[in-house]
């Protein structure tokens, strides 16, 4: 039998699985450099205003390090530049994928199952990676199409798109070779999580240090944004992440076809043949899996708050007088001052990747369940709601610390650049907690689908798409309210420099509150799977 027997099987099981996600995340991140793309060319329709925006982002040294370079003052050049955190995104979902289809269902066991029939050894690798790679070429014809339909240069518009489709792929092939050197799914997002952070870090270093511009070169990410769109591509670039994509595939094909089933590269670790006493219940287990996720994640956002403090006061300076860009800031992020409107638009985008830590939370209660790891807790004295209500303290408080922490040192840089730390850091802070309602919000619709779905549970991150496409696109392009009006979103104070009404976060309160008992009356009913 061929080692990539079934191949084609498993690509249509691929693409069933992921019928949702997939249109979902092309969809929105292929609209949003497009949108990006159009508000820019409204802002800045004259020559001038560009050569001005770029001269205040290119002198401004927190701005570099968030965005990357710009390498010309043309608009199509100024939109690649905005692309830079939208690629590590899309890195972000590609290498998630690949893991979702492979170790991930080998540690579910459907793939021991897939392995009793006629599909080869190197069938899921090559599904998975054949499925995400044609979504990233996908997302990419259609921004490339996008930019062209706006009146940017051909050229640069197919060099920005494939900048972005080049780092899903290479990111894509990252998550084949850490499913394969580890022996857990969470253990290989760990891993590969850690490699997109550190290539975002030697990003950052490069861009915003003098004399450290080598270190870029470290990075992936910026190999990318090197191939200059609009600037005179250098188009020879994208043979270095070519050739990682090609390593990272080629030695993951290589594990995959030596190692046993369940292994990997880097051995579990075996236990202790009896719990420590710290581990008594199933809070404490919680704990024990959480934790780490909760100190990144919190590790994370404070590192957002240094930078956005840091770069809202003087982005917001940067505005000017360009009457058009006010607007849109300050319909954006509200308030009256612009250095708080554009610190606010930050905030809500913080607001919504917190809401991503919280499905993670719940997505975890489901994992435990289809793998069986929640069988023997169960068969304890512990019933299904401590058990699950353990898991759910995460969903409610990892996101709280994550937005604190970049409320708090937020605060502390955004006042450090007015000399007003002591005045910033309580409305900083406050920017930060009114998006929890939110959160919770988008944490309880899984619990819901949990609870009453589990099958359709990864729904979820189609609800969060919806609020990313429309809560960070609609007071640009003055979408329908009512549409708008469904992303819990939309009913959050623009915090700092806005007005805060009690009423609109107790409702959402109230709506998560009410979904999660929903989902916790479904989990009390419905079967639990056995291992």
């Amino acid at each position: 039998m061929s080692a990539q027997q079934g191949t084609g099987h498993l690509v249509r099981l691929v693409l069933r699985r992921d019928r949702f996600l997939l249109p979902s995340w092309i969809v929105a991140f292929s609209l949003f450099p497009i949108a990006v793309a159009s508000s820019l060319v409204d802002l800045y329709p004259t020559a001038a205003e560009q050569q001005k925006y770029f001269a205040d982002t290119a002198s401004n040294p927190s701005y570099v390090a968030l965005f990357g370079p710009a390498y010309s003052w043309e608009i199509g050049s100024l939109v690649a530049q905005r692309m830079s955190d939208m690629v590590v995104i899309v890195a972000l979902i590609s290498l998630l994928t690949v893991i979702r289809h492979t170790r991930a269902e080998e540690e579910s066991g459907r793939r021991e199952l897939l392995a009793a029939t006629a599909i080869g050894r190197l069938a899921p690798v090559t599904a998975a990676l054949l499925v995400t790679v044609l979504a990233n070429l996908l997302l990419g014809v259609i921004v490339a199409v996008g930019m062209i339909g706006l009146g940017l240069p051909a050229t640069g518009s197919f060099a920005l798109a494939a900048g972005m489709a080049v780092a899903g792929i290479v990111f894509a092939a990252v998550g084949a070779l850490m499913a394969q050197v580890s022996t857990g799914a969470r253990a290989a997002r760990g891993l590969g999580i850690g490699l997109l952070a550190l290539a975002y870090l030697l990003r950052l270093a490069g861009d915003s240090a003098d004399g450290l511009s080598w270190l870029s070169w470290l990075s992936p990410l910026h190999w990318v944004g090197a191939v200059r769109p609009y600037a005179g591509e250098r188009w020879w670039l994208f043979l270095l992440p070519a050739a990682l994509a090609v390593l990272s595939a080629a030695v993951a094909y290589a594990l995959a076809a030596r190692r046993d089933l369940g292994s990997g590269l880097i051995a579990e670790r075996l236990g202790p043949p009896a719990a420590a006493p710290s581990l008594a219940g199933p809070f404490a287990l919680a704990w024990r899996m959480h934790r780490g996720m909760l100190v990144a994640w919190t590790l994370g956002f404070a590192v957002a708050g240094l930078l956005f403090g840091s770069v809202a006061r003087d982005a917001g300076e940067n505005v000017g007088d360009n009457e058009n860009l006010r607007d849109v800031v300050s319909r954006v992020g509200g308030g009256s001052a612009l250095s708080d409107a554009f610190l606010a638009s930050l905030t809500s985008i913080l607001g919504l990747i917190a809401a991503g830590y919280a499905i993670q939370t719940v997505l975890r209660l489901q994992s435990e369940e289809v793998t069986g790891r929640a069988e023997p807790v169960l068969a304890t004295a512990a019933p299904r709601l401590r058990w699950a209500a353990s898991h759910l303290v995460f969903t409610l408080l990892g996101p709280t610390a994550a937005l604190l922490a970049y409320g708090l040192l937020g605060g502390i840089t955004y006042g450090a650049s007015g000399d007003d730390v002591a005045g910033e850091i309580p409305r900083v802070l406050a920017s930060a907690a009114v998006q929890l309602p939110a959160v919770w919000v988008l944490g309880a619709v899984t619990v819901a689908l949990f609870g009453l779905m589990p099958r359709a549970v990864a729904a979820s991150w189609v609800a969060f798409a919806f609020c990313f496409l429309f809560g960070q696109l609609g007071a640009i392009f003055d979408f329908p309210q009512a549409l708008l009006d469904i992303s819990p979103y939309t009913h959050l104070p623009r915090l700092p420099g806005g007005t805060v009404e009690a009423l609109p976060l107790i409702l959402l309160a109230v709506v998560a509150a009410a979904l999660g008992a929903v989902g916790l009356a479904g989990l009390r009913r419905r079967d639990v799977p056995a291992g």
